[in-house]
């Protein structure tokens, strides 16, 4: 690791301590430690409004029209008490990072020029809060397919008529799937949306015309101006300035840049749209984004059906065995198209709503604006010009879209944070699978930035069954193979080894830009597999509850970040409004981490009782709702509404009655932030300002990080979370809870130490740091193994048990060692920002130890506190070193709970013969 400057490579200030480098290939701390973020993103729910998920079509396009809908409350209730739960509940998974999702239609949805500041405000006491809790965060400015009008996320409503397009005709014309529409507007079931059907609107005439729009108006659509502005300047001005305006406020916030708010990603999973098209008759070779599944028109065939003519096109479907060809379809909008009639605004082309004005002499509405500029006859619906789109047409090149369109968008979107975050690291995320264009080195980028591609096992994803052969799709698309065949990978050892080379090569693509980290920003597994097997709706519900496959497709990609990989990542998605019935609230995906309908029953009974004596957060006399104290409770929360909405539907299976409820949930602990594995926030000991109401659950820290998780032991995972040095290999067994770690050490890792009277002080001596779950490492104080079927018990608070301590230690051994030791263990608990946190004691999780581990090191000595192990050991003066430590649960393997929630197991005989449950040795 070169040596880290005291000044920041981008403004060349002096840096704080808690400012994160972007060098040598690595996040890296002002210590000189090699950093590992890891974490998920917050939120999926964030696509949409609050209690507006994607399958709602009442009011939908009314609310739209008039740009009403506020997305305050995501994507977490910061005012219930929730938010703290959900937030000490990731932490408690070890991650130190969030991906935050913010679309535009959140900030601009009333109309062009018009903020959502009620809003912002409101996101600035969530990044609050995530800073309370250690997270450092990236914004994410994100979208899917447009906008939810299109049927996606992210731009308002009000862009789509700014473009000439009537939205209400979209499903008629299948220029795009609505999931509130589906199949017909007429007879709309949504719970059939097809999984990942959603993402072949990018092969469909809205998204291929509105990305094509926004990237390059200016080349192919000179005609469309509007205020004065070609399309391309109008949209991407106004989409730069709103997230301009949200990176200004952040700012003016005054205590959240840096110190959290590390930097911002590019546009989200960007779309060439028609950019670079062969031919408009023929269905792409190249572009690896358009999924064949279902209906699948040609551009051309799009275009007409957007004028309301008749088109019979190929149909495809998606088995384990990707996609094959499955007949034709006839689809007939008889006479309805997507183009807006010229009555929506005045003769003179002002739209009375939104204010533009519109150059009606070059762009009429009512009629397809590419017909206008003369890429195909209405008449006749004959293209005239099939390669319209595949050269620049000021140079005659053929169009490069990455060089060409995207990064002149990047970098316009670029000066605009740094104008508003000058420290910015600035995420490069180009369109999916594409390597980033060169971006001019240091003079853009300035030291400060990270690649950020995204990656997904699609054939898992799309088919939503792990299974027992994949394909190196990313190798496929990158010319590795000569055919199909030589891309595909049987067993789970093969695939394994082909995602980890996959996400090997995407950390590759980095060295375009620089010598600059690579951080996955979405990776992720469908949990709703095998028609939702896991959640007892398949089977007569024997399967309700197991995971394990969902595990070892999650496993499995995660994996791939270890190795030599050593990479950062973000976890799509963690929703605390997840349900089986409707899973993320978004187009029937289901990616969430955790689930309000996954918390034992036990559990909600509880919670329902615990609402019953919960005060009121109105009632101003209350204690709980005091703001002297609110801030730091983490209490157990199931919100329900005293009404449910009943979806006539809702997703139908065999064994539940399909009802949605309304509210969020929210699981609690005493649990402190310290106590969790606290990485980035303040090193002193931290007090709760008051009490948790549930101290049942402050005892009991693995039912906090398990119930409501799915695949928990996927996610939570042990990993390195400062290197001194670098790591070289990890690898973690999850059958066996057995981590390794290797990592390179050279004379220039040399980390800044204090010295006492001239002698290094070992307490302030900087450690290799590795997160240490007690998911998979817990002592027998926190969790017991049954004897029944193998499941996982919790023990009862005072239970019998070792009492171990609350920090053990070790020096190198051969064999490897557990010496407890008698320190405290420092805890800490959320507050308001403005609350100081003061140091002492949490009455219950101080008398334990988390974590029970043998550990063996090549050199150096070690100790545990809470969920972290720090590792010291001597940085050679000369040349370079490697030390390795291995890590297992002393007690043996956590085995994975198979009693399914809610669904009783069959007592043993002795169960059945004494009720005292009497132990036979």
């Amino acid at each position: 690791m070169p040596k880290i400057p005291l000044e920041s490579p981008a403004t060349g200030k002096p840096t704080s301590s808690s400012f994160i480098h972007t060098t040598a290939c690595n996040f890296v701390d002002t210590a000189g430690r090699t950093l590992l973020l890891r974490g998920v993103n917050l939120s999926g729910s964030s696509k949409a409004p609050v209690d507006q998920p994607s399958y709602i079509l009442d009011s939908f396009w009314e609310n739209g029209e008039f740009g009403s809908e506020s997305f305050v409350g995501q994507p977490l209730n910061i005012d219930d008490g929730s938010a703290d739960v959900h937030l000490a509940r990731l932490r408690g998974w070890g991650f130190n990072m969030l991906r935050f999702p913010v679309t535009w239609e959140a900030l601009e949805h009333a109309g062009p020029g018009k903020y959502d500041y009620e809003f912002i405000n409101y996101t600035i006491r969530v990044l609050r809060k995530c800073k309370t809790y250690g997270f450092k965060v990236y914004m994410d400015p994100h979208q899917d397919i447009w906008s939810r009008f299109s049927g996606g996320s992210g731009a308002p409503f009000w862009t789509l008529t700014a473009c000439g397009i009537d939205p209400r005709n979209l499903t008629a014309t299948q220029s795009a799937i609505i999931h509130c529409e589906y199949p017909l507007a007429h007879i709309a079931d949504p719970a059939t949306l097809p999984a990942m059907i959603w993402s072949t609107n990018y092969g469909r005439l809205l998204s291929q015309t509105l990305f094509t729009l926004f990237f390059a108006g200016r080349d192919f659509a000179p005609h469309c101006v509007i205020d004065g502005k070609n399309i391309q300047d109008y949209l991407q001005e106004h989409y730069i300035e709103a997230f301009g305006v949200l990176a200004d406020q952040i700012r003016d916030a005054g205590d959240l840049l840096d110190d959290c708010v590390i930097g911002w990603d590019s546009l989200n999973e960007p779309f060439e749209g028609l950019c670079g098209w062969d031919n408009l008759s023929i269905p792409p070779t190249r572009q690896g984004s358009t999924l064949k599944k279902g209906s699948y028109p040609t551009p051309a065939q799009s275009l007409r059906l957007g004028m309301g003519q008749a088109q019979t096109v190929e149909n495809w479907s998606f088995g384990s065995f990707g996609p094959s060809r499955d007949g034709s379809v006839t689809i007939d909008p008889k006479g309805v198209k997507i183009w807006a009639e010229p009555s929506i605004e005045t003769k003179d082309g002002v739209h009375q709503r939104w204010g533009w004005k519109r150059d009606i002499s070059q762009w009429k509405l009512g009629s397809c604006l590419w017909a206008q500029h003369g890429v195909w006859d209405i008449e006749t619906g004959f293209i005239l010009r099939e390669d319209y789109f595949r050269y620049v047409p000021s140079t005659g090149e053929p169009v490069e879209f990455l060089s060409d369109y995207w990064r002149p968008h990047f970098l316009r979107f670029a000066a605009r944070i740094r104008h508003a975050h000058p420290e910015a690291i600035l995420f490069v995320q180009p369109p999916v699978f594409a390597p980033p264009p060169k971006l001019d080195g240091d003079d853009v980028l300035k030291g400060r930035a990270a690649y950020s591609p995204h990656y997904y096992d699609g054939l898992t994803l799309i088919t939503r069954h792990w299974n027992w052969f994949n394909a190196d799709a990313l190798g496929l698309l990158r010319g590795r193979y000569s055919n199909t065949l030589q891309a595909v990978k049987i067993g789970e050892g093969a695939i394994r080894k082909s995602l980890q080379e996959q996400l090997g090569m995407l950390k590759d693509d980095a060295a375009i830009l620089g010598s600059y980290p690579t951080i996955i920003g979405e990776i992720g597994t469908p949990f709703d597999m095998d028609g939702k097997r896991s959640y007892g709706w398949t089977d007569k519900g024997r399967y309700k509850g197991d995971y394990s496959r969902q595990e070892k497709a999650l496993d499995a990609s995660l994996n791939g970040g270890d190795g030599s990989n050593g990479l950062n990542w973000t976890v799509w998605t963690y929703c605390a409004d997840s349900t089986h019935d409707w899973g993320d609230g978004w187009n029937m995906e289901d990616l969430s981490l955790w689930s309000m309908d996954d918390l034992p029953e036990e559990d909600e009974a509880h919670q329902e009782a615990t609402l019953e004596n919960t005060p009121n957060p109105n009632d101003e006399s209350s204690e709980l709702y005091d703001p002297a104290v609110s801030g730091s409770r983490a209490m157990l929360l199931r919100k329900h509404s005293r009404m449910t909405i009943v979806n006539h539907h809702a997703p139908k299976h065999k064994s539940e009655q399909s009802s949605m409820t309304a509210g969020n949930a929210a699981v609690a602990s005493s649990l402190s932030v310290a106590t969790l594995g606290l990485m980035f926030g303040p090193e002193k000991s931290r007090t709760p300002q008051r009490q948790p109401c549930l101290e049942d659950w402050a005892a009991d820290p693995y039912g906090f990080l398990t119930s409501g998780a799915r695949a928990v032991r996927a996610f939570c995972r042990p990993w390195p979370t400062k290197v001194v040095g670098t790591p070289k290999d990890m690898k973690f067994d999850i059958k066996k809870a057995y981590f390794k770690l290797v990592v390179r050490v050279g004379e220039e890792d040399a980390v800044l130490v204090n010295e006492v009277d001239g002698e290094e002080d070992e307490k302030e001596r900087k450690a290799t740091e590795i997160f240490v779950p007690l998911v998979h490492f817990g002592s027998e104080d926190v969790v017991q193994l049954c004897t029944g079927e193998g499941e996982v018990g919790i023990r009862p608070s005072g239970a019998g048990g070792a009492n171990g301590s609350v920090m053990s230690s070790g020096k190198s051994s051969a064999d490897g060692s557990q010496c407890p030791s008698s320190v405290d263990l420092p805890a800490s608990v959320s507050s308001d920002p403005d609350t100081l946190i003061r140091d002492s004691e949490v009455d219950l999780m101080e008398k334990r130890r988390l974590v029970d581990v043998s550990v063996k090191v090549s050199s150096g000595r070690w100790e545990v506190e809470g969920q972290t192990l720090r590792w010291w050991y001597d940085v050679p003066k000369i040349g370079e070193k490697e030390y390795t430590i291995e890590i297992r649960r002393r007690p043996g393997v956590i085995k994975p709970a198979r009693v399914a929630r809610g669904v009783q197991r069959k007592r043993t005989w002795c169960e059945r013969f004494c009720d005292e449950q009497c132990r036979i040795m």
